[in-house]
C-alpha cells in the first residue's frame, strides 16, 4: 500500500491504485465457510412438471376470488343494453310511433 493512500482517508483498498475488490458477491472479503451449494443441471430438470394441475387450481382460485368484481358489471351492462334495444325497438314501431308523434 502506498502512503499517500493512507493519507487520503484510512487504509482501505481502492480501485483506483490497482486493487481490485472482485466480482459482485464477492467484494474482497474473507471467504465464507459452511455454506453449501446444491444445484440441479438444466437437462435434468422437468419445467413443467405439475403444471397443468396448478393452471387448473390456481385459475379456480383467482377466478374465485375476483369474481364479484367483474360479473356486477357484465350483468348490469347486459340488462342496459337488453332495456335499450327493446326500448328503441318499441319506438320505432307502430304503437311507439302513435304513442308519441306529437312530441316531435
Amino acid at each position: 500500500m502506498r502512503p499517500t493512500q493512507i493519507l487520503r482517508g484510512g487504509g482501505a483498498p481502492n480501485w483506483k491504485v490497482g486493487h481490485w475488490l472482485g466480482d459482485w458477491g464477492s467484494m474482497g472479503g474473507r471467504k465464507q465457510k459452511g455454506i453449501i451449494h446444491y444445484g440441479v443441471s438444466a437437462n435434468r430438470q422437468n419445467p413443467i412438471a405439475g403444471s397443468f394441475h396448478d393452471a387448473i387450481f390456481n385459475t379456480f382460485r383467482r377466478t374465485k376470488g375476483q369474481v364479484f368484481y367483474w360479473v356486477t358489471p357484465i350483468v348490469i351492462a347486459y340488462y342496459l343494453l337488453d332495456w335499450a334495444t327493446e326500448r328503441n325497438h318499441f319506438l320505432n314501431s307502430k304503437q311507439g310511433r302513435a304513442e308519441f308523434a306529437d312530441e316531435e
